[in-house]
C-alpha cells in the first residue's frame, strides 16, 4: 500500500483503539506508526495491542513501526485533608517532606531531589502550570513559596520545576521495567520522557542493548539548552510541546519547534511534532482551523511525522482524526509553496562519500525523468540520508532486515520493503529495486529509477555507488551481464 504523502502519521493506541478492526481502520486511514503509551494500561493490555499491530502488518504486507513511550519520572504533590485547597495570589505556601496530609498552609512534595536543587527565585508550577509559585526560602526538606498565580490545588497534582536541572534519572524503576518489557515484546522505538542531558539517553541505550532505537522527547528547558548533545546521542527526536509549553513561555515554543525540527533534519534523524495537534477531535468530528494550521506548519517545517495522542487513544473519533491528518498532509504537500520552503531549508554539510552519493541521487532524480530513488540499506543510514535531502520523488528503502524497514517507517518519505531474495551483487540489487518500484506502483517498465547501495553488501555505512537504471529487468540484464 502506497501513501500519497511523505510526512508520517503516528497514532497512539488506547481504550478507543484496542480492537483489530479499529487498529486496521487507523492503518487504512493513514497511520504509519503506532504508539504504546506506557503511562496508561497494563503490560497485558500493551502486549495485546502489540500483537494486533503485528497481525495488521502481516495482513497488509507493509512494515509498521511501534513506538513505546516511557512515562518518565512524575513529580506530584501528596494529598490534602479536604482533597483540595484554594491558593490565592500573594499567599504563602510550603512544600515539605512531611507525609501528613496537607491543608491551606502546606502539602507534602515527596521528592527530596527537588529540594536539593531549589534556590530562592526558582519557580514551582502545579497542575500544568495553572498554579505558579516562587520560592522565597528553602532547605533540604522544605520550600516556602509565594503564590504568583492562584487556583485549586488538589491531590497528587503534577509539579514542574523549570528553572533548575533536577538530579533525577530519566528512568524511574517503572520505566526500567517498562523498557525491558517493551524490548522483549519487540518494539522498534523507545521514547524517553523528561530527558535533561545526553547521559539520560546513554543510560536507556545501555539498557536497550540494541533491541530498539532511542527517541528523546524534548520537553524540559534543560533539554533545549543541551539539544545538540542530546540529538547526537539519540536516534530520533520528539518535540513534546505539552510540558515544553508549561515550563517555558508559551510564545517561545513555536521558534523552539522550528529549531529542533531543523536540527534533527540536518542530522538525518527522524523528528516527531506532538501534543494537542487535533485535540478538539477528542470530542468533535471536526478540528478547529487553528489545529489544522498547526499540523500544516509542522509539515511545512519538514517534520518527519506528526502525532495524535488522546485523539486516537481515548477520543470519540480516532479514525476521523487520522483521516484529517492524512488529508492535511496531502493538501500541504501538493502546494507549490511546500517545495519552495523545503528546498530553501535544505542545509547540509556534506563530509562523506555517502553524503555526496545521496545528494547526487536527489539532483539526478529532480533534473531528469526519474520516478524513484531506491536505497539498499542494512542499518537504515542510506535511506535516512536520502530522506534528509527531501527529494521530490519517492524513496524506496529495501533491506533484508525486518527491524530496519520497520524502524524506517517513521522516516519522511520512505516506503519500506523487506527483501527476501539474497542480494550479494549490485546487479541483483538493481533488479530487486526495479521489481519493487513496479510492484508498489512507483514506476512502470518504461520508467527509470536511481539505485544507491554500499559495496560490499551487508556492511554498515558503506554507501558508495549510484546507478540510473531502467525498470525493465530485461534491459538490466542486457546492459549489465555481470
Amino acid at each position: 500500500m502506497r501513501r500519497l504523502r511523505n510526512v508520517k502519521i503516528v497514532a497512539t493506541l488506547g481504550p478507543s483503539s484496542s480492537s483489530y478492526e479499529t487498529i486496521r481502520a487507523l492503518f487504512d486511514a493513514g497511520a504509519d506508526v503506532f504508539r504504546l503509551n506506557m503511562s496508561h494500561g497494563s503490560h497485558e493490555e500493551q502486549a495485546a495491542r502489540h500483537a494486533i499491530i503485528r497481525k495488521v502488518e502481516a495482513d497488509v504486507g507493509r512494515p509498521i513501526a511501534i513506538l513505546a513511550d516511557l512515562q518518565g519520572p512524575k513529580l506530584r504533590v501528596g494529598t490534602f485533608v479536604a482533597g483540595a485547597h484554594e491558593l490565592n495570589e500573594g499567599e504563602t505556601f510550603r512544600f515539605d517532606l512531611d507525609p501528613a496530609e496537607g491543608d491551606g498552609r502546606r502539602v507534602c512534595l515527596p521528592h527530596p531531589e527537588i529540594f536539593a536543587a531549589l534556590e530562592p527565585g526558582s519557580r514551582l508550577l502545579v497542575n500544568d502550570g495553572k498554579i505558579r509559585l516562587t520560592v522565597e526560602d528553602c532547605g533540604p526538606d522544605f520550600a516556602d513559596c509565594k503564590v504568583t498565580a492562584g487556583g485549586t490545588i488538589s491531590n497528587r497534582k503534577g509539579v514542574n520545576v523549570p528553572d533548575v536541572v533536577l538530579p533525577l534519572a530519566a528512568l524511574s524503576d517503572k520505566d526500567r521495567a517498562d523498557l525491558e518489557f517493551a524490548c522483549e515484546l519487540g518494539v522498534d522505538w523507545l521514547a524517553l520522557s523528561f530527558v535533561q542531558r545526553p547521559e539520560d539517553v546513554m543510560e536507556a541505550r545501555a539498557l536497550a542493548k540494541g533491541r530498539a532505537s532511542i527517541l528523546s522527547k524534548i520537553e524540559k528547558p534543560a533539554a533545549v539548552k543541551a539539544y545538540p548533545e542530546i540529538l547526537e546521542a539519540s536516534d530520533g527526536i520528539m518535540v513534546a510541546r505539552g510540558d515544553l509549553g508549561v515550563e517555558l513561555p508559551v510564545h517561545s515554543v513555536p521558534p523552539i519547534q522550528k529549531r529542533l525540527v531543523r536540527g534533527a533534519r540536518t542530522a538525518a534523524k527522524p523528528v516527531i511534532v506532538a501534543t494537542q495537534m487535533l485535540e478538539s477531535m477528542i470530542e468533535s468530528p471536526m478540528p478547529t482551523r487553528a489545529e489544522v494550521s498547526d499540523v500544516a506548519t509542522a509539515i511545512y517545517e519538514g517534520a518527519d511525522a506528526v502525532m495524535l495522542s488522546a485523539e486516537s487513544a481515548a477520543g470519540q473519533y480516532p479514525v476521523q482524526a487520522v483521516e484529517t491528518m492524512d488529508n492535511v498532509a496531502k493538501s500541504v504537500e501538493s502546494d507549490p509553496t511546500y517545495r519552495e520552503v523545503i528546498e530553501a531549508s535544505r542545509k547540509v554539510a556534506r563530509n562523506s562519500i555517502a553524503d555526496g552519493i545521496v545528494a547526487a541521487a536527489r539532483e539526478i532524480a529532480e533534473a531528469t525523468d526519474i520516478h524513484a530513488i531506491c536505497c539498499f540499506t542494512q542499518s537504515g543510514t542510506t535511506a535516512s540520508l536520502v530522506a534528509r535531502e527531501r527529494p521530490s520523488v519517492p524513496i524506496i528503502a529495501l533491506s533484508p532486515m525486518l527491524a530496519t524497514v520497520r524502524r524506517l517507517s517513521l522516516t519522511w518519505g520512505v516506503h519500506c520493503v523487506q527483501t527476501h531474495d539474497p542480494v550479494d551483487r549490485f546487479k541483483m540489487a538493481v533488479v530487486n529495486a526495479a521489481k519493487a518500484a513496479r510492484e508498489y506502483g512507483f514506476a512502470t517498465e518504461k520508467d527509470q529509477i536511481v539505485v544507491t547501495a554500499g559495496v560490499p553488501f551487508n556492511v554498515k555505512g558503506t554507501t558508495n555507488i549510484l546507478r540510473v537504471a531502467p525498470c525493465d529487468e530485461r534491459l538490466i540484464f542486457r546492459t549489465d551481464p555481470e
